[in-house]
């Protein structure tokens, strides 16, 4: 058996509550699951995914054990008109440190900050 897709990701955030808004309503992705891990008030389990897509992102409360990292994060979104999503985005006050342009590699390329002030990169899909 090989491993056949990325089942799910995860993004650490200091403010679940917030992060599920920027992901759901400004991102527009889709609520998959959100339940308690644990003792009342604490962090939860929290999962959403872009628009009938297969991979799940897990918005994760950052802590000592797993903090929140600074600068670039190793997930990549890729969107099918990278300009009109910036537009769409940007709309909504989304920040973009890098805007859409070529990059040296051929590949249409931005970066976007999420509410917690993580940061991803945004390509064009092939």
């Amino acid at each position: 058996m090989a491993i056949s897709r990325i089942g799910r990701t995860t993004i650490y955030v200091d403010d679940q509550d917030r992060a599920k808004a920027f992901y759901v309503d400004t991102l527009g992705f889709e609520l998959m699951d959100d339940q308690p891990m644990g003792e009342p008030g604490g962090p939860r389990w929290l999962e959403v995914r872009p628009p009938g897509a297969e991979t799940r992102v897990v918005l994760y409360q950052a802590d000592e054990e797993f903090p929140r990292h600074e600068g670039l994060n190793p997930t990549l979104f890729d969107a099918d008109d990278i300009q009109k999503t910036y537009e769409d985005l940007s709309g909504k006050g989304v920040e973009f440190p890098t805007k859409p342009e070529m990059a040296p590699w051929g590949r249409w390329w931005a970066t976007f900050k999420d509410s917690e002030g993580n940061e991803f990169g945004l390509g064009q899909a092939d």
